[in-house]
């Protein structure tokens, strides 16, 4: 949270200085969406953030409670170890490359907004020449699910569903409540390549894709808290 903040002075400044030249009716209004979308945009992480958190505390305690056996009305222990597929490894890296796709998408977005705001036209349209980070991005994410899709079925045919057993159950909980999340991610990008296409303001624009980019750095962060809960808190 703080580096989104830091991050949101930094940008701010930059936006509000060009040299020494005051800052615009127009500057100081896109300074203003920029930060009013990344105060929401905390509160929306806050929210995920408490859903792992319980899901967290209920994984590890769950791994010490035994459960009761109905045909034989004694206590057993019923987690069973579970192997990470070594695929899980590979779709970590598409999803870190994508981090960084995602920030030039956006310090790109944001350059444009400052060079319309220097041109003192508030509503100067994106350029033709348009950056491909947001697409690739995309695709990245895309490929990301359909790599934890393939993980599933990997599972699948080693016998580990998704009531296999409390260790497989949480497996597909976590993966599968932070693929729908990064889903969402992915239509905010489609969302910010859409204002690119048809052409809105440059201002509008920058705060869609950088909101998203700070949300999509924050999925690749659970994403590898995710990893490392699964391997090392046993």
């Amino acid at each position: 949270m703080a580096s989104i903040t830091t991050a949101a002075s930094t940008d701010t400044a930059r936006v509000l200085i060009a040299g020494n030249e005051p800052p615009t009716p127009a500057s100081l209004d896109f300074a203003a969406r920029l930060r009013r979308a990344r105060l929401g945009l905390i509160v929306a992480l806050v929210a995920i953030v408490m859903i792992f958190v319980s899901y967290s505390s209920a994984y590890v305690v769950r791994q010490g409670l035994p459960t009761l056996d109905p045909r034989t009305g004694t206590l057993v222990r019923d987690w069973l170890p579970l192997q990470l597929p070594n695929f899980l490894l590979i779709n970590t890296l598409v999803l870190l490359i994508s981090t960084l796709t995602m920030e030039l998408a956006r310090r790109h977005a944001v350059r444009v907004a400052v060079a319309a705001r220097k041109a003192f036209e508030p509503s100067t349209r994106i350029e033709s020449d348009r950056t491909p980070w947001l697409a690739l991005t995309t695709v990245l994410g895309v490929s990301f699910l359909a790599g934890q899709w393939l993980v599933w079925r990997e599972l699948a045919a080693r016998g580990f569903y998704v009531d296999t057993s409390p260790s497989s159950s949480f497996f597909y909980l976590l993966t599968g409540m932070h693929g729908i999340h990064l889903l969402g991610g992915i239509l905010a990008l489609i969302a910010a390549g859409a204002a690119s296409l048809f052409r809105k303001c440059a201002a509008s624009s920058a705060v869609v894709v950088d909101a998203t980019a700070w949300y999509w750095h924050f999925m690749a962060f659970l994403w590898v808290y995710i990893l490392c809960l699964l391997e090392f808190a046993r």
